[in-house]
């Protein structure tokens, strides 16, 4: 029989609580790793016992607004890809769990296309929602979870065996103009914020525009005047900038801008998957240069490209609407295919719905497909500036991790892939924490007048 792990290893990372309550049956490393095969046990063994030890972030998990409520209990095991319970028993330190506004309330191809005050404020309302469930979530566990304000915060609840939140913010719509929200979220913990999601907002241009909202590519040539403050005011707050999903303009106007490091939350490299979603190889060294990290999402189609059968299903599909053929499904709703915008609501149903049908029947992405693009990323960029991410409850999602009850078994496909225990530390959090540091040393601290 394998020996149980020490009392001291448990203690590492782990809420105590949740061990006492979850029982010792998956602290056996050969029992946790039943359902999945695929690595030595050498390796598996090195992989549980580094998982133990190291300090493992992952920077972008989206909070469901359902989280908290019956059946998805912060402290249960429920059936989503986040909860503390799976935390704990993929031995994750912490993570970025996002406040999250969507462009528009979505009510078809027909919706108004630009924002409104009460587009604008249904957003913040959603913003304000997954702000209160992880207040809520911090409230009423607090021997197992805690809000991370600084590094030192980060590193301190990692030892006390508390699962370390940190706050980010996607998207700037939300904000419509106010530049000042910025220091009110600082205010009340917000430690990254991202600029773009799908869609333009009045910041910056995305790197996926939709013609739904009467988008075209790189409308504002990058960042508008207030986007080109908004980086200033972030350096000055101490705030980490995200340029996950920005035009590559946008980009590199914000390279041009910060004095701090930049970071992308959840990107893959253009060159396994070429989209514009993707990071290009000049756009990693722009985030290199910086001093900044690239976190490498899991994101299957983002990883690998379109197999041949789903490409031959979409280019059918597309054939029935009179729509010319593409490569990959994230162009096929893009400003290419602006004559969606002024079908009848019924005719895009339809096509979405075929499209939605390609996208549940593709094979998933693997792990090895993850440890490709990690690999990608540090031969262009070097190791001190590659980390991990998931996009976990919106499309992240990997085989063999597929929600963060699976983390070691990145470990374990790093090891595999002879990465030492210092370079997997230093992807699993050591490189963004780093960022971090460098980050709130730069800030300028607020005028009081």
């Amino acid at each position: 029989m394998t020996k149980p792990r020490t009392k001291k290893g448990l203690m590492i990372g782990v809420p105590l609580a949740l061990v006492a309550a979850l029982g010792g049956g998956f602290l056996v490393w050969d029992t946790f790793y039943k359902g999945n095969p695929g690595y030595p046990l050498k390796i598996v063994k090195q992989a549980d016992e580094l998982q133990e030890r190291l300090l493992s972030f992952d920077s972008h998990i989206t909070i469901p607004l359902e989280f908290g409520t019956a059946g998805n209990e912060a402290d249960k095991d429920g059936p989503g890809q986040f909860d503390l319970v799976k935390a704990a028993k993929g031995r994750l330190s912490g993570a970025a769990l996002t406040i999250f506004g969507w462009p528009e309330i979505w009510n078809g191809p027909n919706a108004p296309h630009r924002p409104t005050a009460g587009f604008v404020e249904a957003a913040r309302n959603e913003q304000e929602a997954r702000y209160r469930i992880i207040s809520t979530m911090v409230r009423d566990f607090p021997n197992q979870v805690a809000i991370a304000y600084t590094p030192d915060d980060f590193r301190r609840l990692h030892g006390e065996g508390k699962f370390a939140v940190f706050i980010s913010m996607l998207n700037a719509y939300p904000l419509g103009n106010d530049i000042d929200q910025l220091d009110k979220w600082t205010a009340r913990g917000m430690r990254m914020f991202g600029f773009s999601y799908v869609g333009n907002n009045d910041w910056a241009d995305s790197s996926r525009p939709l013609p739904f909202f009467n988008d075209t590519p790189d409308a504002l040539n990058g960042l508008s005047e207030t986007g080109k403050q908004a980086v200033q005011r972030l350096n000055d707050l101490g705030v980490i900038i995200d340029v996950s999903q920005m035009s590559s303009k946008a980009l590199e106007q914000v390279s041009q801008l910060s004095r701090a490091p930049l970071v992308a939350s959840h990107s893959a490299p253009r060159a396994l998957v070429d989209i514009p979603r993707n990071l290009s190889d000049k756009e990693m060294q722009l985030i290199k240069a910086s001093g900044g990290v690239v976190q490498i999402v899991g994101f299957g189609t983002y990883l690998r490209p379109l197999s041949q059968g789903s490409q031959d299903k979409l280019n059918a599909l597309r054939s029935q609407f009179d729509l010319p053929p593409l490569h990959n499904l994230e162009m096929a709703l893009m400003p290419g295919d602006a004559i969606i915008t002024v079908w009848p609501e019924q005719r895009f149903g339809q096509y979405a719905s075929g499209l939605y049908g390609i996208v549940e029947e593709e094979p998933k992405a693997t792990l090895k497909d993850y440890g490709d693009a990690i690999d990608y990323a540090v031969k262009k960029i070097g190791i001190d500036h590659v980390g991990i991410s998931s996009d976990f409850n919106d499309g992240g999602g990997l085989d063999g991790w597929k929600d963060v009850s699976e983390a070691r078994n990145v470990t374990a496909e790093l090891l595999q892939r002879g990465y030492s225990e210092g370079d997997i530390a230093k992807l699993w959090g050591g490189n963004f924490l780093r960022v971090w540091d460098t980050v709130q040393k730069a800030a300028k601290p607020m005028s009081t007048d």
